[in-house]
């Protein structure tokens, strides 16, 4: 592994001792490069001159014209400008490739190699690389060369077709979730390439298409079809035969979840509502029993929680240790104490907004925590820092790269 030229690793994560490159934009490859950050990799994005990543624009709020994402997304990282559609730009890209450990890319299959950086031009100077790549398709298979958003993977990985009401169109939920399972599976496949490299000296590529990693989460949908000829359907707010498992109203106009499902569990709410019987009831007393009864539950229990202010309902449940909890917008998440307590969300002060808040480092480590160090920098920021001190440039020719509109 790189230590940084011969430096002491970083103290500030257990990842301090690895170099990544990041290319591409927008959010697969970027989250990835995120996640490697968070703890302790040196991230440097490669970023075109004058315009940069397009999330710097990305978010409906823009404070001062500036994105709230692109501090989020970019996070840790050091940016660095490089047309790498120019052959200057491509020989300073391979030169600093040539001193990473890792490349994150998300272009189209096959842009890599028209840059004359495919995997294998770049291991014959860097034998130990691992080059992550993250798009739509794939990197092979007919539909590999296809431009491929993570709605797209989304839609052919099977959760749009199962998300939403019965009846309605397949609906999407309100974050990029393609791209950014297809980033977390990429940073699995990324911390495996490198235990392997621990052991062989040797690079690889790590594979990870949008499709594939929104398949991954689709828990038995596949041999329920072959098998059972069973396909599952929308099926609202509710799994098909899980119950009770829903949103209940409360006295106070709000909505809770209320999750159980499990035999000890429906018992421990049955207790809780004041009617045991319920448990021994043949329409609910077990799994499959409630699942056919769901909507009578269902409309048992929203009767009960009706009558009650959504605090003193909570109190009952979590007494009763009955899983249940409001649906939380980011308000409520900056007023919980249990998100307080556990420093979910963290602070840092950022040139433009002042305080700005986001999520902590996950998941947490007890011996090498990860941690937010600095908000998304400016564009070309560490321009001198990595083309003067990791490649060694004179002032002159990093100004002369500038003027030609390289960097």
């Amino acid at each position: 592994m790189s230590t940084h030229d011969g430096a002491a690793p970083d103290a500030r994560g257990p990842l301090a001792d690895l170099r990544v490159v990041e290319m591409g934009q927008l959010l697969a490859g970027p989250f990835c490069g995120q996640l490697l950050g968070d703890f302790g990799a040196e991230v440097i994005k490669l970023e075109s001159p004058g315009a940069g990543d397009p999330m710097r624009q990305w978010g409906r709020e823009k404070p001062h014209g500036k994105s709230l994402w692109w501090p989020v997304v970019a996070r840790n990282k050091k940016s660095v400008t490089c047309d790498l559609r120019t052959p200057e730009g491509q020989d300073l890209a391979r030169r600093v490739i040539d001193r990473a450990d890792i490349v994150v890319e998300n272009f189209r299959p096959g842009t890599l190699e028209r840059w004359g950086m495919g995997f294998d031009r770049l291991r014959e100077t860097n034998p130990g690389l691992i080059l992550v790549r993250v798009s739509g398709f794939g990197q092979t298979g007919p539909y590999s060369p296809r431009a491929g958003y993570g709605s797209i993977g989304e839609a052919m990985g099977g959760i749009r077709y199962v998300t939403g009401d019965p009846g309605g169109a397949p609906a999407r939920a309100g974050i990029s979730l393609g791209d950014s399972l297809a980033a977390v599976f990429a940073t699995i496949g990324a911390l495996v390439a490198v235990h392997h490299r621990g052991a062989t000296g040797r690079g690889q590529i790590v594979d990870s298409a949008i499709y594939e990693a929104v398949l991954a989460m689709m828990e038995s949908l596949l041999p329920e079809w072959a098998v059972a000829g069973y396909q599952r359907e929308r099926t609202g707010s509710v799994l098909p035969n899980v119950s009770p498992s829903n949103v209940y109203p409360t006295a106070s106009g709000e909505m809770i979840l209320i999750a159980a499902n499990q035999d000890t569990v429906f018992g421990r709410l049955a207790r809780t509502m004041g009617r045991p019987e319920l448990s021994a009831d043949p329409r609910f007393a077990g799994h499959a029993d409630r699942g056919r009864n769901m909507a009578e539950l269902d409309g048992i229990i929203s009767a009960w929680s009706a009558g009650i202010e959504t605090g003193d309902l909570l109190e009952l449940l979590h007494a009763g240790g009955v899983p249940a909890g409001r649906i939380y917008t980011a308000k409520d998440m900056f007023d919980d104490p249990h998100f307080a307590a556990r420093e979910a969300i963290v602070r840092l002060v950022h040139p433009d907004f002042g305080e700005l808040p986001m999520h902590n480092a996950f998941p947490r480590l007890s011996e090498t925590p990860g941690s937010v160090r600095r908000p998304g920098p400016g564009l070309g920021e560490h321009n001198r820092e990595v083309y003067g001190g990791l490649l060694d440039l004179p002032e002159d020719e990093i100004a002369a790269l500038s003027e030609r509109g390289v960097i």
